[in-house]
């Protein structure tokens, strides 16, 4: 895969920026290590069924692939249908945990608990998906952009290439007058969540449509899930659009360097979301670990458009015959191994501090 040459270079940066402990397999895994070390793996039988996020399909795949090669007699299912589909699923009781990119909304908790017998769903974050903003256009392979500027051309008030605003961002690049597609998801998705809440809290004055899981704005192109905005990029010039690192670099697309907090315009790096990430808070309670991501970063260097995708579970309440199954399998996700595993796939690990947190989380689902 494409990504693999990142995975030395996002484990060398995330260790020093994140004072993550190690890098490859804990000395509890159980194929061998660099180290020759091995470890246990909570196995468990029967089927799972989740879906959400199409933004940790990607990380979701590899999970799944690693616990069914430790563990026989497993089938877990994961269906990338959007962050909404999927906390929809979960409220319905048709999914047995849910994939989201932005935590439970306040209105969307009571359903959420009630599907939770004697107990509450909680966020808990397993890994961090930078966003990058792609483009294509003929005859510029270099952009950059300020936040301002992003939002004006999401809301369509800035309409070409050639406009002032972008040739402000970019002096000495030669912009096209061609018409820019801003390309959108079509379907209900926690990116978009959070790429709202980037513009409305770095560019208030030009995004004034606040931050939601739908697409507010008018006009643009919509394309449903993060492969279907990756496809539309890079088949279309003109075109410009958010989309999470992994699918960006998978399509082999343009990526623009993005204005932050210190002034800077910073290319989307390991190093740099991670300087992102290292200022992020907890802010739910006990075992409810929904993160707060400071946007306006003035950390030098930092990427400012990155995001926590989350397992949405119950504390409480799942039936018998799964809870083995989903502690296993998130247990694997949240552990050293399974964080580290995903930065061959365009993620960053989380912190550690933040890491114990979501595997005791786990252990205590019950």
């Amino acid at each position: 895969m494409k990504l693999q040459r990142y995975g030395t270079i996002a484990c060398l940066a995330l260790t020093a920026t994140l004072g993550l402990s190690a890098c490859g397999s804990d000395n509890n895994e159980p194929s061998t290590s660099a180290s020759g070390s091995t470890a246990a793996v909570d196995c468990a039988t029967g089927t799972v069924n989740a879906q959400g996020s199409s933004a940790q399909k990607n990380a979701m795949d590899e999970w799944i692939k690693a616990y069914q090669q430790k563990c026989q007699g497993v089938t877990i299912n994961y269906e990338p249908s959007g962050s909404g589909a999927g906390i929809t699923a979960f409220t319905n009781g048709t999914a047995d945990f849910a994939g989201s990119d932005s935590a439970l909304k306040p209105e969307e908790q009571p359903k959420a608990d009630a599907k939770c017998v004697g107990g509450a769903a909680i966020n808990l974050p397993m890994v961090i998906g930078p966003v990058a903003i792609a483009f294509n256009l003929n005859g510029v392979d270099n952009l950059q952009v300020k936040p301002a500027t992003l939002a004006k051309i999401f809301a369509g008030t800035v309409t070409k290439w050639d406009d002032p605003a972008i040739k402000a961002d970019n002096p000495d690049a030669k912009l096209p007058s061609t018409a820019i597609q801003a390309v959108h998801r079509s379907d209900e998705s926690g990116t978009t969540d959070n790429f709202t809440k980037f513009l409305s809290k770095t560019a208030a004055a030009d995004w004034t449509l606040g931050n939601a899981k739908a697409w507010k704005a008018p006009g643009g192109v919509g394309a449903a899930k993060s492969d279907g905005v990756a496809s539309k990029i890079k088949s279309t010039d003109g075109t410009i659009g958010y989309v999470e690192w992994s699918y960006a670099e998978n399509a082999s697309l343009k990526m623009a360097k993005v204005g932050n907090g210190a002034g800077e315009f910073a290319a989307l790096t390991a190093e740099s979301a991670g300087k992102t990430i290292a200022g992020a808070k907890i802010e739910g309670q006990g075992d409810d670990l929904k993160m707060s991501i400071d946007y306006n970063t003035k950390e030098a260097g930092a990427y400012p458009i990155v995001l926590a995708t989350y397992e949405i579970v119950c504390s409480k309440g799942l039936p018998a015959d799964k809870l083995k199954l989903v502690k296993g399998l998130l247990g694997h996700a949240a552990s050293a191994e399974g964080q580290a595993s995903l930065t061959e796939l365009g993620y960053a690990p989380l912190p550690e501090t933040v890491r114990t947190k979501v595997e005791t989380a786990v252990k205590n689902l019950s």
